[in-house]
């Protein structure tokens, strides 16, 4: 039990320990009474909420910083937040019911759902159900797939270490898979930035910069857009380009590891001829660092 409690608990904090796996193993071993199966599930489901404790109060405290660390950590930290910020706002607490069975989901919903203002009762409920849930689903497919699992365990046991080098090996390559991946989608969105310091001197020199808000509804919710910009959520990205002159400075931030949505969707500004757009480098962080020397900017509409 306490092999389960401690392995569940780190992945939970976030370290790429994959605990479903143990989970399924508990299960089969607790069919020849080598365990109990309802003591590994109370641990499972006290390590889970253990954690997701912590994360909702640091969300409920710190916001937005901490969905940053987590996607800084992650091992997808370009997508991490971004992809999931609505997909909560969308079923709201409900989502915590699944949340574990989304890999990404699951490492910001427990300080989202603080950082937007949810009940603690309410949090609560939601967490243990879908942590019993999460738990009870990997504790039955080992009670269902029992011989398959003991055959499994009998041919680790006796490849002895070996067996280890082999794990070892497998979670090797499952993280250096998820940086290639990260690699591979940061040479995607590869492209020129704008620095925070020469987007100031277009608005000094009275180019009128186009600014355009590239984050989620959630995020907007959670951190206040800069001043006059643009939001991209709310305009059909047709009817905005279709209004906006092809040779004014657009500039997209977004407030994600890498710049990575405001990449995104400063392509789609060239891919429909705006030549002057350009991602601004470090997002919302960078203007909000540089507010003392905030001008007045004119509000925008689609």
């Amino acid at each position: 039990m306490l092999i389960v409690f401690g392995i569940v608990l780190v992945e939970q904090f976030g370290l790429p320990i994959p605990a479903f796996p143990i989970l399924v193993v508990a299960g089969a071993l607790s069919v020849d009474g080598e365990l109990s199966w309802q003591l590994c599930l109370l641990s499972a489901v006290v390590a889970c909420l253990i954690c997701d404790m912590f994360w909702f109060r640091a969300g409920r405290f710190y916001g937005k910083r901490v969905l940053r660390l987590l996607c800084k950590i992650s091992l997808s930290p370009d997508s991490c937040v971004n992809q999931t910020e609505d997909r909560f706002r969308r079923f709201g607490a409900k989502s915590l019911l699944v949340s574990k069975f989304v890999p990404g989901f699951n490492t910001i919903a427990a300080p989202l759902s603080g950082a937007i203002g949810t009940r603690t009762r309410q949090f609560l409920g939601y967490s243990v159900t879908g942590a019993a849930l999460w738990s009870g689903t990997g504790i039955l497919m080992g009670i269902l797939f029992h011989d398959g699992v003991e055959e499994l365990l009998g041919w680790l046991e006796t490849m002895g270490g070996t067996a280890l080098m082999v794990l070892a090996t497998l979670l090797v390559l499952f993280i250096a898979v998820k940086y290639l991946e990260r690699r591979r989608h940061r040479a995607r969105i590869g492209m020129a930035r704008i620095e925070i310091g020469e987007l100031l001197a277009l608005i000094d020199g009275g180019h009128d910069p186009l600014i355009v808000d590239a984050r989620s509804l959630t995020a907007l919710a959670l951190e206040a857009p800069i001043p006059g910009a643009l939001v991209f959520q709310a305009c059909a990205p047709d009817q905005l380009m279709a209004t906006i002159d092809k040779d004014r400075h657009v500039v997209v931030y977004c407030s994600c590891p890498n710049d990575v949505t405001a990449a995104e969707v400063a392509k789609q500004f060239l891919a429909n001829g705006f030549h002057r757009a350009r991602p601004l480098r470090g997002g919302l962080d960078a203007w909000n660092a540089r507010r003392g020397a905030e001008p007045e900017l004119r509000p925008a509409a689609c």
